[in-house]
């Protein structure tokens, strides 16, 4: 009889507690916390895969992929394990790092892990700048926030609503205040929004054209023949989603985003709620995002359609159904009595369903 090892492992960024189960045996063979880099923590894996097949696991977290790679690197199989999908009983309120460990390991040998998918170097590398854009469009419309509440605080009034625009700059400019140090204080608002406005233009360039590297061209061309999807939103999709092909159909990738509705049915009595709103954050509100874009009724425009230039006929005919099928349901939903934030929401569930079909090619 082959001699199969489960180790549950409970990573922190300075230890790793180690527990080990041995084929059906019903307590773990040995428990040990070793230093977090991983190096003991491989040497004790590989000496039991001397001895027999090992397979290890730890839970998704901040830790990332690296303990993982590293471990595969050595040539030990190791999942990371969904945080969200590891089953917890509900009359359970003891958490220590040795019953998480010893959890994993079970889950594991049970077949009950529900594994994430670990992306490419390149593509995690390219998904973190993305991510960092998004931390820099935070920090900016905080950073507004902070200069027109600091005007106002001051007895300034725009006569508009129309924030930002050249003729809300200009007014800013001629402001003046009398107090040096006030008029310090705006110098040093007004310069970093600009400093963060050069910023964005520039990493906008470069994610245009890590888009457009042979790495992605293909994928993203595709996707920009969708209204309402451009470099940015396209680049996310692929980066972060990885293989489509992982999700059977297209109902299962907008669960993955938590775009479908919540449910809590008992008996003959049926309950639906809101969207689950789990998974990815980000690429759900990137595709609610896109989905405004289909609240007007009309053909391609004429930077849609430029876009679509040399993409073959058979993605742009498949855009173009999106296109007549997401308008109509946008306004349906609204005829409806519904708020436009429910149509928007219901919009970018199926526009989910189009992204799925384009990276899979099921464009029927």
């Amino acid at each position: 009889m082959t001699i199969q090892y489960y180790a549950g492992l409970d990573v922190h960024k300075d230890s790793i507690l180690i527990s080990v189960f041995q084929n059906n045996e019903r307590e773990p063979l040995f428990e040990k916390e070793v230093p977090g880099d991983g190096k003991r923590a491989a040497e004790v894996l590989l000496r039991l895969q001397e001895k027999g097949t090992v397979i290890a696991c730890y839970e998704s977290g901040c830790t990332g992929f690296t303990l993982q790679r590293y471990f595969l690197s050595k040539g030990i199989e190791c999942l990371i394990a969904a945080t969200s999908r590891i089953p917890r009983r509900p009359g359970d309120r003891v958490k220590t790092d040795k019953r998480d460990a010893r959890n994993l390991a079970k889950l594991l040998r049970a077949g009950e892990i529900t594994a994430v998918q670990s992306p490419s170097i390149d593509d995690e590398a390219a998904r973190d700048y993305l991510r960092s854009r998004d931390d820099i469009k935070r920090e900016l419309k905080r950073s507004r926030q902070r200069l027109l509440s600091f005007v106002l605080r001051h007895g300034y009034r725009y006569s508009t609503t129309s924030y930002w625009t050249l003729k809300h700059r200009k007014w800013l400019k001629e402001l003046s205040f009398n107090h040096p140090l006030l008029q310090e204080t705006f110098k040093v608002y007004y310069y970093h929004i600009e400093e963060l406005e050069d910023k964005l233009i520039l990493m906008d360039d470069k994610i245009q054209a890590i888009a457009q590297s042979d790495r992605y061209q293909k994928s993203i061309n595709a996707l920009r023949c969708f209204r309402g999807i451009d470099y940015l939103t396209a680049l996310s999709l692929v980066c972060e989603t990885g293989d489509y092909h992982r999700f059977p159909n297209a109902e299962s990738f907008m669960s993955y985003l938590g775009l479908v509705p919540g449910e809590h049915s008992s008996g003959d009595k049926r309950m639906q709620g809101g969207i689950t709103k789990t998974g990815n954050t980000h690429l759900r509100r990137l595709l609610i995002e896109a989905s405004w874009h289909y609240r007007h009724k009309g053909p391609a425009g004429k930077r849609l359609t430029a876009r679509r230039k040399g993409q073959p006929q058979e993605y742009i005919a498949y855009a173009d159904k999106a296109l007549r099928r997401l308008q109509k349901k946008f306004s349906k939903i609204v005829y409806r009595g519904k708020l436009k934030q429910v149509a928007a929401t219901a919009v970018a569930r199926e526009l989910a369903g189009f992204v799925w079909g384009m990276m899979t090619e099921n464009i029927e």
